[in-house]
């Protein structure tokens, strides 16, 4: 069937632009004042049409191209194919939870399990590789967010803004930890926690409760001690500081324990206020993110290819990217407000619940 990505691309479009009524993020680096307000829209200056447009159109190309049957070679349809419903469910639920602080993983292979994907195999193989692969869609669309600071990152880098370049290298620092733990634990970790079937869910559970309490314990602890709103800009974050928060995001390898969560409280505890170890945080995904991404399409997107198509992987970027974007606004502008409570007592509830349905089955 031949997906209408045309009429699709402008009617998300068209949703897209619509946020561009608000301001998306905060800032926090001294040439933004250091208040905490919030920078120019940068979807009213047309930054994110731009790179919407690209994403879309350089996906339809993609799709059309390898889909279409040469003249020597019949189409080789998926050998397990994925509906249009579950990709674009798959995506909006990478898009939703990447970076929040409740775990994409988590979500990602409970909505596997209970659409009956990648129960074991080459399918496992390929569903894995799906839900990591479809992160793109969420790295571009937080890239759009804070293409302002990727810009003064640039700058830095060429010594044409020191803020920028300071920032550059403590991001970097702080995705040493993870890229080393990685190479060396990655084999493992997938071999302990991510077993076939349901109880594959067991160490997500356990996570997201334990993660849950922590956050609420961590909330009442600044609430007793009026420590919200307080804490410091990402430019007065050091590169020994950077570190353990690098150190931080390397407990997320634990499926469930969420990397966001693990880097917004290792920002925390390296002394950031609540809004700029959330911008680090995101900003450090952009790295590791993109990281994890290339080496599992390497690894493993043939698999997917085969078992998927081509056509279904696009689906889920673009459903992740819109989903990721909207996702990413929403949760910066509540924690202007809000402490992460809500998360927590989300984490719990979803755990409870999914250990009643695993019971039960």
């Amino acid at each position: 069937m031949r997906l209408p990505l045309g009429c699709l691309s402008m009617n998300v479009y068209r949703l897209a632009c619509g946020l561009g009524g608000r301001r998306a993020v905060g800032a926090t680096l001294e040439e933004d004042g250091g208040d905490g307000a919030p920078p120019s829209s940068w979807i009213a200056r047309g930054t994110f049409p731009s790179l919407f447009l690209t994403f879309m159109l350089a996906s339809s190309a993609f799709a059309a191209g390898t889909a279409a049957p040469s003249r020597d070679t019949a189409p080789q349809p998926a050998r397990h194919p994925m509906s249009t419903l579950q990709a674009v469910v798959l995506g909006v639920v990478e898009g939703v939870t990447e970076f929040l602080p409740v775990s994409s993983t988590g979500h990602l292979l409970l909505t596997q399990r209970a659409m009956g994907l990648g129960d074991e195999g080459r399918e496992k193989e390929a569903a894995d590789a799906y839900a990591v692969c479809i992160q793109a869609g969420a790295i571009l669309a937080v890239l759009g967010l804070y293409f302002r600071y990727v810009r003064r990152m640039a700058l830095g880098v060429v010594g044409r803004d020191p803020g920028g370049l300071r920032l550059a290298i403590n991001l970097v620092v702080a995705f040493v930890p993870a890229a080393i733990a990685g190479l060396l634990l990655e084999k493992k970790i997938k071999a302990w926690l991510f077993g076939g079937g349901a109880m594959g869910l067991w160490p997500v559970v356990g996570a997201w409760i334990a993660g849950g309490i922590l956050i609420l314990a961590i909330g009442r602890w600044m609430r007793d001690h009026r420590q919200s709103g307080r804490g410091n800009s990402m430019e007065q974050l050091t590169w020994t500081l950077a570190i353990w928060i690098g150190v931080a995001q390397c407990t997320a390898m634990w499926p469930g324990v969420s990397r966001s969560l693990a880097t917004i409280l290792g920002g925390l505890a390296a002394g950031l206020s609540l809004s700029a170890a959330v911008e680090f945080s995101f900003l450090l995904g952009l790295i590791t993110l993109s990281a994890a991404t290339a080496v599992d399409a390497l690894h493993h997107g043939r698999t997917m290819l085969e078992m998927y198509g081509v056509v279904t992987p696009v689906i889920g970027l673009v459903a992740a990217f819109i989903s990721a974007a909207i996702a990413v606004t929403w949760m910066v502008r509540y924690l202007q407000r809000h402490p992460m409570t809500i998360f927590g007592w989300y984490r719990i509830l979803l755990g409870l619940a999914v250990s009643g349905w695993l019971l039960s089955r």
